[in-house]
């Protein structure tokens, strides 16, 4: 009774963690048969013909099994970094694996690169989703194609704004609708596949060879359009934190897979059937008189869609700020259920002007394609590059069988990439602007702390040295408990020497306190505390967090038990030392970048937000660092 009770229960929470990731995990490519079958015949496409258009199909068909089927949800699945997934745990899993600095720090530029190009995908996605389901109105009347921009921008306000009341109240309906609207896509693809069964020969890889042989150079461009149907393959991998592997390939293969193949070859038996619809094959391919509900349900997908990527956007910066590629941010949780949940007010403002800005210089999904597939392809290339590290010096995979991937996988990236690589004058140019704009601050920001670290270190005083003399000629000596923050556990806290200098005096009890990110999501409980005794009531505290946690200091020592008293933080104070970053001419980093460090370090959150210090107890002492 209890094996069987035990069971069932599993089950349901399989069933649950299954329709949970319908609305989270898929509603980007759930999206693109918006229109990833209608660019490969557009401005930048293929002639509509017989052949052609069994040649996309074919190719659609063929790139959904080998990208998203085999390379995301077999392979790079496998991948998870202690159950999180995400280019981020990849760069930090892959790190782990080998040992040389040089090919680290390579490893790192891969990461970060590919965690700056998903930024310009969180930008770009809200942008062409909603656009190109709000453009359905325009298949109803011609002449409402003036509202079709301003509408976009007052849902994409709207989607924003609510960004900070989290997705607790809205989410329960994410898995509803995202369900809906693949049963819809299933139940049109079969309507127009019974016009034109022949359309089901596409399936065959022959029609794709027959593509490119009788296109030629121009067919590797009209792939532009097989990208826009695999783009959200990325989120299978960073989703697999929320909800695992296991449900997330069972959906993929039992409902998604099926349902946007079923509606390709429905929009691809609508266009055989009559060439003139392949200029909005999906809302020709619904009956009129179920076009305005299809483009109400069509608007909630790329919503949801939209809101998954945020989201992502999200989750990725946070993990970037704990890894200390990015200052520290406002980060709050939205949910007191589900710890995942949080909104970061800043990237959300930036993605809000920077998501308006792309739908108003675009002014249309067509337009926008161009700029869409560069960001996914370079985000797939980096994972690729990453995983294969992770296979050979995580997994142990023998040469042959890393080489034999390689081969693969990089082989179909480049083709992708060389695909979209002629879009770049027609908006590839703006998600790559955004990546590399991104990923300067990102290395900008981790290059300044080093420096930083650097300098202080220069100009520190050792630490067990100091403890002696201090037990040699001790100051006079208050009551409670004084802790310093401090990046350097070798050297004396600057707000320690500070103290003294000024003030005369010394606590009784002195800690001085490292926090360490780990490159792992979450830190093991017995290795969250690390306590060294020094000298005269002196104390050494590690604290450890994983990169997908949030550090909270009073609640790590309300349990440190290795010190010979309680903490009691109405007898406790914390000291910080807080740099005042004075750009020189010092080896280290251009005097630009120099400049764009000490912006961020002016505007980064204080320390006593992001480590949930109370402010009534704490004590920063300014210290002037010239990099």
């Amino acid at each position: 009774m209890t094996s069987t009770s035990s069971g069932g229960h599993g089950r349901t929470k399989l069933l649950a963690l299954c329709f949970g990731a319908i609305g989270v995990v898929y509603g980007d490519i759930g999206t693109s048969p918006l229109y990833a079958f209608r660019e490969a015949f557009g401005q930048h496409g293929v002639e509509v013909g017989r052949e052609n258009v069994l040649g996309v199909l074919s190719l659609i068909f063929w790139s959904l099994i080998l990208v998203v089927s085999v390379k995301y949800a077999t392979f790079i699945l496998r991948a998870d970094n202690k159950g999180e997934g995400g280019i981020m745990a990849l760069m930090a899993l892959a790190q782990r694996g080998v040992q040389s600095v040089r090919t680290r720090w390579v490893l790192m530029v891969i990461g970060l690169f590919g965690a700056a190009l998903f930024f310009g995908d969180g930008v770009v996605t809200p942008a062409i989703s909603v656009l190109s389901a709000v453009e359905g109105i325009e298949v109803i009347r011609p002449e409402l194609h003036p509202f079709v921009v301003p509408v976009t921008v007052l849902i994409l306000l709207g989607l924003f704004a609510i960004q900070k009341h989290g997705t607790s109240r809205v989410g329960p309906v994410f898995a509803p609708v995202t369900l809906v609207w693949f049963l819809t896509l299933g139940a049109l693809g079969v309507h127009g596949i019974l016009q034109e069964p022949h359309v089901l020969s596409a399936l065959s890889p022959h029609h794709a060879i027959v593509f490119f042989a009788h296109n030629g150079k121009f067919a590797i461009f009209a792939m532009g359009a097989v990208v826009l149907a695999i783009t959200g393959a990325e989120a299978l991998y960073s989703d697999m934190g929320h909800f695992g592997r296991t449900p997330i390939r069972i959906v993929w293969f039992a409902l998604v897979l099926p349902c946007l193949m079923l509606n390709y070859l429905g929009q691809g038996a609508l266009v055989l059937a009559d060439p003139a619809k392949a200029a909005n094959p999906f809302y020709l391919l619904v009956p009129p008189s179920l076009l305005i509900p299809m483009i109400v349900l069509a608007t909630m997908a790329t919503i949801v869609a939209s809101q998954a990527v945020i989201s992502g956007t999200f989750s990725m910066a946070r993990q970037a700020m704990q890894l200390g590629y990015l200052p520290r941010l406002q980060v709050l949780h939205t949910s007191r259920e589900t710890i995942g949940q949080i909104y970061l007010p800043w990237i959300n403002r930036i993605l809000l002007v920077l998501t308006i800005a792309a739908v108003i210089g675009f002014r249309s999904s067509e337009n926008l394609v161009a700029a869409y597939g560069l960001a996914v392809v370079g985000t797939m290339l980096m994972n690729t590059l990453l995983v294969v590290v992770v296979a050979r010096r995580i997994w142990g995979w023998n040469r042959f069988a890393v080489g034999l991937a390689c081969v693969l996988f990089l082989g179909i990236d480049v083709v992708l990439l060389t695909a979209v690589a002629d879009k770049i004058e027609y908006g590839g140019w703006f998600p790559l602007a955004l990546g590399i704009g991104v990923f300067t601050i990102l290395i900008t920001w981790r290059r300044g702390r080093e420096l930083v670290l650097r300098e202080v270190r220069r100009g520190g005083l050792a630490l067990g040295p100091f403890i002696a003399s201090i037990s040699a000629h001790p100051p006079v000596r208050v009551p409670g408990t004084a802790v310093f923050l401090t990046a350097n556990r070798d050297g004396v806290p600057n707000a320690l020497l500070h103290n003294l200098k000024h003030n005369k005096v010394l606590h009784e009890r002195n800690v001085v306190l490292t926090v360490e990110i780990l490159d792992e999501p979450f830190a093991e409980s017995g290795d969250r505390i690390e306590v060294r005794p020094l000298a005269d009531e002196f104390y050494l505290l590690i604290l450890r967090y994983g990169f997908a946690e949030d550090p909270d200091i009073p609640s790590a020592l309300a349990r440190v038990t290795q010190c010979s008293f309680p903490f009691d933080m109405m007898d406790t104070t914390f000291f910080l030392s807080r740099e005042s970053i004075i750009a020189g001419d010092r080896p280290g980093m251009m005097l630009w970048r120099d400049r764009l460090f000490s912006f961020l370090q002016r505007n980064a959150t204080p320390a006593t937000a992001f480590f949930q210090i109370p402010g009534n107890r704490l004590i920063e002492l300014g210290t002037q660092v010239e990099i």
